[in-house]
């Protein structure tokens, strides 16, 4: 492998592409009766047809192709007409059904591949349909047959690599409204909160929040106001509200608070959060639950899931509830201060609590009892959907067959 340390070129590529181009021909033989006596291997053709940039035909024979069928079946061929022509082609012929019921008589032919000359070859059935047959059912009427033809020609062609190619950069569309937010140009609302003031754009606001697109602009709104109190919002939760809706991204703790400790960064977006329902910020509601699923701990499940019951996180709560009725955490759990809380603010979450620990130690129940099970000789402990077996005497594993 050493000889491959050198300088590689680039890796080249190509692709083998088949795909079929379709087309249909309708064939009406009228006078059906009149066609019959002609004699063995003489024929009627239809018009010619084109498909995929092929001609071709259709030949109906109603004394059979073959003398030697006695005029007992007729005969129905498929003919390329183009000349000096190489194609791979399917086929299907079908026999109308004219009742009305849809019964339609269907043929075949796939991956026929041929090198022909004009009207040389020919692919069908000699013994299409027994002539009796046809002529006592619905495929006949007013002494007329109709006939449909459907040719998909498969063409194959190769693509191999662009030799030119333009790269295009990843989207700098939030790098450019943070350098917006930051260089407070065109800035025409400020944000008291708390000792801090936050200029920003009423319309990017609006477009981002219902709540401040209502506040602006809204029948109720102020569209001259330039100025807004912010009460009960800590400035840094605030200024991440801010980023998230000029970038769409979660910001980062360290970019907002100056620290990478995860106790801060759970705190911060656990904040980030409650104000996101607040201003009916969706999506940044859900990169919250998304980031403190991955941040939950002993110490910060219980205030996590309070925090999942009150803003309507269902899915967080759901997965806060299993993680703290895990034996494995619930002690530690139960000894932190969060817990404490839990208690004294959403009392009900400890009944949903003790079920979820109900409902797993059931689980764990039936498990055990389904592996101690495991030899029954009816299988009836099995898990829904598991292939049922039995034993036999000499102690080899046999399926039931139901």
């Amino acid at each position: 492998m050493d000889d491959f340390k050198g300088d590689v070129d680039k890796e080249s590529c190509s692709k083998s592409i088949n795909e079929t181009v379709n087309g249909s021909h309708q064939f009406t033989i009228k006078g059906y009766s009149l066609a019959k006596g002609m004699g063995a291997g003489r024929c009627i053709p239809s018009d010619v047809f084109n498909v995929g940039g092929y001609d071709w035909a259709i030949y109906f024979y109603p004394d059979g192709k073959n003398p030697e069928d006695s005029s007992m079946y007729v005969s129905v061929f498929i003919a390329l007409a183009s000349e000096g022509t190489d194609v791979r082609a399917l086929f299907e012929l079908t026999l109308v059904d004219q009742s009305g019921k849809g019964k339609h008589k269907l043929r075949s032919l796939k991956n026929s591949t041929t090198v022909l000359l004009l009207l040389s070859w020919l692919r069908g059935y000699k013994r299409f349909f027994r002539r009796t047959t046809l002529e006592t059912s619905d495929y006949l009427k007013d002494d007329c047959l109709i006939m449909n033809c459907t040719v998909g020609v498969v063409r194959t062609h190769l693509e191999g690599p662009k030799q030119y190619s333009i790269s295009v950069p990843p989207s700098d569309m939030g790098w450019g409204f943070k350098e917006l937010l930051e260089s407070e140009t065109g800035c025409d609302i400020d944000f008291q909160v708390g000792d801090e003031t936050f200029r920003s754009h009423k319309l990017i606001l609006a477009a981002r929040s219902p709540v401040f697109r209502a506040q602006f602009f809204g029948l109720v709104g102020d569209p001259n106001m330039d100025k807004v109190v912010v009460k009960d919002v800590d400035p840094l939760i605030f200024k991440a509200m801010l980023l998230f809706i000029y970038t769409d991204k979660l910001p980062d703790a360290h970019e907002i608070t100056g620290s990478t400790s995860m106790c801060t960064s759970t705190n911060m977006v656990q904040h980030l959060l409650a104000l996101s329902d607040l201003y009916n910020l969706d999506r940044l509601k859900l990169l919250c639950e998304s980031k403190l699923c991955e941040e939950l701990s002993a110490e910060n499940v219980a205030t996590t899931l309070a925090l999942a019951e009150q803003h309507q996180c269902m899915q967080l709560k759901a997965i806060c509830l299993k993680f703290a009725a895990n034996p494995a955490n619930l002690g530690a759990v139960m000894q932190s201060e969060g817990f404490r809380h839990l208690e004294e603010s959403c009392p009900s979450m400890l009944c949903e609590l003790l079920k979820t620990l109900a409902s797993g130690d059931e689980n764990s129940r039936l498990l055990s009892g389904r592996k101690r099970s495991g030899s029954s000789l009816l299988g009836v402990d099995l898990a829904d959907g598991a292939p049922a077996e039995s034993s036999n005497p000499n102690g080899r594993r046999l399926r039931r067959r139901f």
